[in-house]
């Protein structure tokens, strides 16, 4: 009896050895099939890139279209500005280079803005320091430039204000109360009041500690007149 019970149980370790085995050899065969579906994929993207390359470069949405189908697959043309896509596109260093104008444009307009600029505006201050408007950058763009600047550290960086995006051209992370208050004064065309704050049930303290803070980055006005604060970033 004991004997049949050792067989029974050797035949089934066997078993399931055997269907261990078979399972590693599918999992292998599906990742080939899946590394050799992926070549394909790249091999028709790279046709498709030479394809289009003119229109990919001037238009934009076709641009973030093509952004979209890269990383489907794992691919990122702006990895590197002398990598296969770059050289192939001429896409990474038409980032590199919008990436530099995003420099030169935060730094010119921080002395009045704080370091905060609406990515609308930036769209169109783009180019005038070299005397022409760059018509061929969106948001898209100006999102994917700024995250190549994230090498320089955490001085470049978008946030939001309501349904606007800012550009954060600072070192510095904005709390969820000064993003709270930016959210609010977006409402009213950059106009932030203590009213306001105060109807969201903020105490004092928060209050003054917001508004100080934010007022100390250059990031808010103050009309000691009217008692009103201004985010310059958000006028209108």
């Amino acid at each position: 009896y004991q004997r049949r019970v050792r067989g029974a149980v050797k035949k089934q370790h066997a078993a399931r050895a055997k269907l261990t085995q078979k399972g590693t050899e599918i999992a292998e065969l599906q990742l080939q099939q899946v590394s050799e579906q992926m070549e394909v994929f790249k091999s028709q993207l790279e046709e498709f890139a030479m394809k289009y390359k003119s229109e990919i470069k001037k238009n934009p949405e076709f641009r973030a279209h093509f952004q979209v189908m890269c990383s489907k697959i794992g691919v990122d043309p702006l990895a590197s500005s002398k990598g296969f896509w770059a050289q192939l596109l001429g896409v990474g260093d038409f980032y590199y280079e919008l990436g530099v104008q995003i420099v030169e444009v935060c730094l010119a307009t921080r002395p009045t803005n704080g370091g905060l600029i609406t990515v609308e505006e930036l769209c169109a201050k783009l180019g005038k320091s070299s005397g022409k408007t760059r018509k061929d950058v969106q948001s898209d763009d100006i999102g994917r430039a700024i995250a190549k600047l994230s090498v320089l550290g955490d001085g470049f960086k978008i946030v939001k204000a309501g349904k606007q995006q800012l550009v954060q051209s600072v070192p510095g992370e904005l709390s969820m109360d000064h993003t709270t208050a930016l959210d609010v004064a977006s409402k009213y065309g950059g106009q932030l009041t203590i009213d306001e704050l105060e109807r969201m049930g903020w105490p004092e303290l928060r209050i003054k500690s917001t508004l100080d803070n934010l007022l100390d980055q250059s990031m808010l006005w103050v009309d000691e007149v009217n008692s009103t604060y201004w985010v310059p970033a958000l006028f209108k």
